[in-house]
């Protein structure tokens, strides 16, 4: 797929700070091909990229069969086996004329009895044309020199719905319609219409390729902005408006679109529609295309834009609306994975035991945690799952606080059935202080106090758990300071603070000498950092 090219008027954040980056901010090969920054120095962060987040599919079996639902991919299958035990083809492989009107009878695109509309023998011949290509009929020539088709080795095993060789089809039909839309909507209608192919400018490419590459790309955008969309969206609010679909590839990130890029917009929007047409037809996506009425403008009047004035729900609607389905996700997926990048599947990581999936969260850059959490936890028996999770926590390494922050996370999935569980690790050094917190979060009362080396183990822990995550949401690491209990004599707590055996005390106290507001307690953190460094 080609790489995007949408805006980004985003600058870098300052020194020290991790800016939050979205996919589509980047480059194709920046966001697919990047590798994962297992290392946790600046210089990897710095090099590593965001990746497409992962989606969620239904199993091959499902969607086998929303493919075979498709009406062109049925119809495909439907004359293939009509084909049988052979039918007569003219030289090109197409259907010969006195079998057109059958064909399309039998598709149910023309009544039983009457004249064949010309529409309805149009699509009984794409119908065919399809079934060639994906060699659900093959061609040949007999003894005597007529030119027959035969149905093709595929055609029982797709009837019977096995899902390889259905999906195996789908995705191959996908990819030549995908094609086609771009050759048929790509050409000015002059060039569609000459006779002679254009000369070829001074780069080697005739304006006709051009627009076919740029036409390629425009689309290749547009779907890798509807997988990024209906990966993050909720259940049911998966649907696109198309002029919301054009903007995000016009105008840049964190602007207000001009007089001139609502023009864009709208040019955006109109090409896209027949491609995206097309792409309907098998399933793909599901889209009500641009009401034609909008653009039935009287001479001299200007078409609409999108953008000028609020719309409501309904009028919005009339500018196209688009919605990728499952099977759209499939495809887009399939895709991407043939061309080498990264395009995982919620739930993937959540397949072994609690370390592996604790361990596969945290080394993974393109991961969505809280849904591996969930798929992980979703009908295992609270008690066992939570000891599991408890002892997968565990240890000193660069991944620790992290790990023990996705255990808590996965205890409140639990809910209060893991009690007994995290009751047992109360007077462990490194999952007491936490075990604490979640038991009283729970309601619990009867929860001792941690002792004072423990409550400080468990400050550097939290802390350090939303500095690895992803950089830290600065909202909260803000709260976290904003909740030390340094006020009076912060000389006294850092004092204390700097002498925990953490792995990331240092760091813990540096950043609370950055971000903290009262500028006392912050010069106290950082000299706090310094004995701590020199230390070690």
């Amino acid at each position: 797929m080609a790489g995007r090219r949408r805006k980004n008027a985003g600058a870098s954040g300052g020194e020290g700070a991790a800016e939050t980056v979205l996919p589509a901010d980047l480059e194709l090969e920046d966001l697919y091909g990047a590798f994962a920054a297992h290392g946790l120095d600046d210089e990897d962060l710095d090099d590593a990229a965001v990746l497409v987040p992962p989606v969620k599919l239904p199993p091959e079996g499902e969607l086998a069969e929303q493919a075979k639902a498709v009406p062109m991919f049925g119809y495909a299958l439907t004359l293939a086996r009509w084909a049988a035990p052979h039918r007569a083809v003219d030289e090109f492989g197409d259907l010969v004329e006195e079998d057109r009107a059958p064909a399309a009878r039998l598709l149910g695109l023309a009544p039983a009895e009457g004249e064949l509309p010309e529409e309805a023998e149009v699509e009984a011949l794409r119908a065919w044309s399809l079934a060639c290509d994906l060699d659900l009929v093959e061609l040949g020539t007999t003894a005597e020199g007529e030119h027959v088709a035969v149905p093709g080795p595929d055609l029982e095993p797709a009837e019977q719905g096995d899902p390889e060789t259905v999906l195996e089809l789908w995705l191959t039909a996908a990819g030549i319609v995908r094609e086609l839309a771009v050759e048929a909507d790509s050409l000015p209608e002059e060039h569609g219409e000459a006779e002679e192919a254009p000369e070829e400018d001074e780069d080697g490419l005739s304006e006709v390729e051009e627009a076919r590459d740029e036409a390629a790309e425009l689309l290749d955008e547009a779907l890798q902005v509807l997988y990024e969309t209906t990966a993050f969206a909720d259940p049911g609010n998966e649907t696109v408006p198309l002029g919301v679909l054009a903007a995000l590839l016009v105008v840049p990130e964190g602007e207000e679109p001009s007089e001139e890029l609502l023009g864009d917009i709208t040019d955006v929007m109109v090409a896209l529609d027949p491609m995206l047409g097309d792409l309907a037809e098998l399933g793909l996506l599901e889209y009500r295309p641009i009401d034609p009425d909008l653009f039935d403008e009287e001479e001299g009047e200007e078409p609409a834009v999108v953008g000028e004035e609020p719309l409501d729900e309904e009028e919005s609607a009339r500018f196209g609306l688009v919605r990728l389905t499952p099977l759209g996700q499939y495809g887009i997926r399939q895709w991407l994975l043939e061309d080498g990048y990264d395009a995982p599947l919620v739930g993937e990581l959540a397949q072994g035991d609690a370390a592996e999936l604790l361990r596969g969260v945290c080394e993974s850059a393109n991961v969505l945690p809280e849904e591996e959490l969930r798929v992980w936890t979703a009908g295992r028996e609270p008690v066992a799952a939570a000891g599991e999770l408890l002892a997968a926590a565990r240890g000193g390494d660069a991944y620790g606080p992290l790990r023990r922050m996705l255990c808590v996370s996965a205890l409140n999935l639990l809910g209060a059935g893991a009690e007994p569980a995290v009751r047992e690790v109360l007077d462990d050094p490194e999952l007491g202080g936490s075990a604490r917190a979640w038991l009283t979060a729970q309601g619990a009362t009867d929860v001792p106090v941690p002792p004072r080396a423990m409550a400080l183990w468990t400050v550097v822990d939290t802390f350090a758990a939303q500095l690895l995550d992803n950089g830290g949401d600065a909202e909260l690491l803000r709260d976290l300071v904003t909740d030390l209990p340094v006020k009076g004599d912060p000389a006294t707590w850092f004092g204390e603070l700097w002498r925990v055996d953490h792995p990331y005390t240092a760091d813990v106290l540096e950043a609370i000498g950055e971000l903290h507001l009262d500028r006392a307690v912050a010069k106290e953190a950082r000299k706090a950092a310094f004995k701590a460094r020199s230390r070690n």
